[in-house]
């Protein structure tokens, strides 16, 4: 699937790749039933407004190998447990490799395969790589670009409850309309990774 630059890109092709990406075929996936797992979860805060990137009053989640050793394929194994909690995958696919952001929706993304650099926060955020096993969950509203990654890097993308995401640049002229839709974002009621227990209900816990 060919990427497309920042200057050709709009909603309209951001929607047309979230149908493309989920209608890709999975082949040879052994079925499994997993588990709720007890993983390392790294918080990092990105409060500060960056150029036109809002980011969130949220702290972003880091699940560090939310996949078990003993899951014969990564991707079959988040995809069910996203599933499981409420966040289905929507697309398989890469970081787009400029600085975006959502603003009507949080955003899930759980590596499958291979390895990445990931910008967080806008262009003076911190980076972060992540590696198969890995789940980022991302506040509405926090900046996120892909700086480099393997040949074989892919991701899985999900919403709760199936939210369809907008897309936004970094774009002051749209700082406060997007504001307005993040102040309205309800929070979610279970954690994509650990359920009904820990995770956002604690980490993002008024």
């Amino acid at each position: 699937m060919k990427m497309t630059s920042p200057s050709q890109f709009s909603r309209r092709n951001f929607c047309q790749l979230l149908l493309a990406a989920s209608a890709m075929p999975l082949s040879g996936y052994a079925h499994s039933q997993p588990a709720s797992p007890h993983v390392a979860i790294q918080p990092l805060s990105l409060t500060k407004v960056v150029n036109g990137v809002p980011n969130d009053k949220l702290p972003l989640l880091i699940y560090q190998q939310a996949v078990p050793a003993s899951a014969s394929n990564a991707d079959e194994y988040l995809s069910d447990l996203f599933a499981k909690n409420g966040w289905p995958v929507q697309w398989r696919y890469q970081i787009f490799p400029f600085t975006h952001y959502h603003s009507n929706t949080h955003e899930l993304l759980g590596v499958s395969q291979g390895s990445a650099k990931v910008q967080l926060g806008g262009e003076t955020g911190p980076t972060v790589t992540v590696k198969q096993g890995d789940v980022i969950l991302i506040p509405a509203g926090i900046g996120h670009k892909q700086l480099s990654a393997s040949e074989d890097f892919q991701v899985l993308g999900a919403y709760p409850q199936g939210l369809s995401p907008d897309l936004y640049h970094d774009d002051p002229s749209k700082l406060a309309e997007a504001q307005r839709h993040i102040a309205n974002i309800a929070m979610p009621t279970t954690d994509p990774v650990t359920g009904k227990q820990g995770g956002i209900l604690t980490l993002w816990k008024a």
